[in-house]
């Protein structure tokens, strides 16, 4: 490893506004972590939000913070207690790593537990960078026919299917899925591979609505200035019926309000995107026709079950990298991701191997 010490490029957000590669010390992985060489890191538009206003709610940029949270890599060295991982082994990387075994972590949902670490959330670095250290437990082996990108958008993936379960998607399950950005079109994937007899997508961008029936959307509504109301009679209109269940990943308050309107009594909403923190909604609309509105907050467990899943071959999430940069042109990639350009822009960290 002597070779590559100093050789540690990093993606570091200082203020909103302020994004630099940096050269950083190649880390020492300790007790229970390993070392990872990176290979492929998506950029999430969290990570576009902390570079442009420096935070997201009450996570608050204050020390330089590396960005990326979806990641795969190829292990180079493991700590001490390490039995599962060897030098060699290409991994996805979970980034959510509970920091104690409270209440959530007893009851398996550890993505609640309050001190988490988390890969690029404030104060916690990510890892768009060369090489980066983690929790083995946490680094999830990849079978041979899964790419690295595919061990990436495992993170992305993970929210679709964390959503879907909590939304209760099943055989015959007519779904509404607002937003075709890369969360809604993960929520399409999983959704149709969960057992959706249809599934009905609506956006701003013919082009992402595009992407949605590339991957399985039956139906797509190109939104322009239409009410709450208007979407929802017209999402009615292509299913022949309301739908059992929404999966709202805009945040934005119409988008909100139509998911309530559109979801069919007794239904579930499920709300993905984040946008104010607070939103005017027709919460008696919902509440007389017991419609459910569940929150989700990122994910847990998932990944055992997406590496199974790409590794069958049930599910192609491949369309979703359109573009492609080096890690040195991280900032180029950045600004491709800001103006809305394609769906997943993806960064090879590895100037030897530059494959998907």
């Amino acid at each position: 490893m002597a070779a590559a010490a100093g050789q540690n490029i990093a993606v570091v957000v200082h203020r909103a506004g302020d994004l630099r590669l940096e050269t950083r010390p190649v880390p020492e992985p300790g007790p229970n972590e390993v070392l990872l060489r990176m290979h492929s890191v998506g950029i999430c538009g969290s990570d576009v939000h902390y570079w442009q206003h420096g935070r997201i709610g009450d996570f608050v940029v204050k020390d330089p913070m590396v960005l990326g949270h979806e990641a795969a890599g190829t292990v180079v060295k493991v700590g001490s207690g390490v039995t599962h991982l060897k030098p060699g082994d290409r991994v996805a990387i979970e980034p959510g790593v509970p920091r104690e075994m409270d209440e959530f972590c007893k009851t398996g949902r550890y993505n609640l537990s309050p001190t988490i670490f988390f890969c690029a959330t404030p104060p916690d670095d990510g890892n768009l960078c060369r090489y980066y250290k983690h929790s083995a437990s946490y680094c999830y082996k990849l079978p041979d026919n899964v790419t690295f990108e595919e061990g990436a958008l495992i993170e992305p993936l993970s929210v679709g299917i964390h959503a879907c379960k909590r939304a209760g998607v099943t055989l015959g399950s007519k779904v509404f899925v607002s937003g075709s950005g890369p969360i809604g079109l993960v929520n399409v994937i999983v959704a149709k591979m969960m057992g959706a007899a249809a599934v009905v997508v609506t956006d701003l961008s013919a082009s992402r609505l595009q992407k949605a029936k590339e991957v399985g959307a039956d139906f797509t509504i190109q939104v322009k200035n239409e009410t709450p109301q208007e979407v929802a009679s017209k999402v009615e209109g292509v299913l022949g019926c309301m739908p059992d269940i929404t999966v709202e990943c805009t945040g934005v308050q119409a988008c909100i309000q139509a998911g309530i309107y559109a979801t069919r009594s007794g239904g579930t909403l499920v709300l993905v995107g984040l946008g104010p923190e607070m939103v005017t909604v027709p919460i008696v609309n919902a509440a007389v026709r017991e419609v459910d509105i569940r929150g989700i907050f990122r994910y847990c467990n998932t990944w055992p079950v997406a590496i199974a899943l790409l590794a069958s071959k049930r599910i192609n999430i491949k369309p979703l990298v359109t573009h492609r940069f080096p890690l040195e042109k991280a900032l180029e990639a950045f600004e491709t991701t800001k103006r809305g350009e394609g769906v997943k822009v993806m960064l090879k960290c590895d100037p030897t191997d530059q494959s998907p």
